[in-house]
């Protein structure tokens, strides 16, 4: 099979992508964009919230909203993010995340950029083990400790 080289060119061309933080006030607004993302991303969690909770925790601005857009507006990821608050950290909790959000290192390396401006001191999130591997594979994230939870 032959590749033309117009096509060939096409498919090296990367996507750049930019992350923002969303705007409480327009939650709602970008919701039919980013919904099926939350769902996504919520299939891990341990049943927390829903994504219809969650996004009443984004509209009064508990948690945090980054998306991922491409230069034409489409969005790849999303994260949520909870502040969590200690004497000797201020932590970025990512709390759901879908589609590309970290996925390279220049969306990383924005994400740190955008806790940084915040005043965090650490970003954390709680994560399945092969994303652990991954995220400590490819952006050095370090296991602090395991949690364990009983129903009572």
């Amino acid at each position: 099979m032959v590749t033309s080289l117009p096509s060939l060119v096409a498919s090296l061309i990367l996507v750049t992508m930019k992350i923002e933080q969303v705007n409480p006030n327009f939650i709602c607004k970008f919701w039919p964009r980013i919904s099926h993302l939350i769902e996504r991303g919520l299939k891990y969690s341990a049943g927390e919230y829903t994504a219809e909770q969650l996004k009443v925790m984004l509209i009064m601005g508990n948690q945090s909203l980054l998306i991922a857009l491409d230069d034409a507006g489409e969005i790849h990821g999303v994260a949520t993010v909870a502040t969590e608050s200690y004497p000797n950290a201020q932590v970025a909790f990512i709390t759901c995340i879908a589609g590309h959000l970290i996925s390279s290192h220049d969306l990383f390396d924005q994400l740190k950029a955008w806790a940084r401006n915040r005043g965090f001191t650490v970003i954390r999130g709680a994560a399945r083990e092969s994303i652990a591997r991954l995220w400590k594979q490819k952006f050095n994230f370090e296991q602090r400790y395991i949690i364990v939870e009983q129903a009572v």
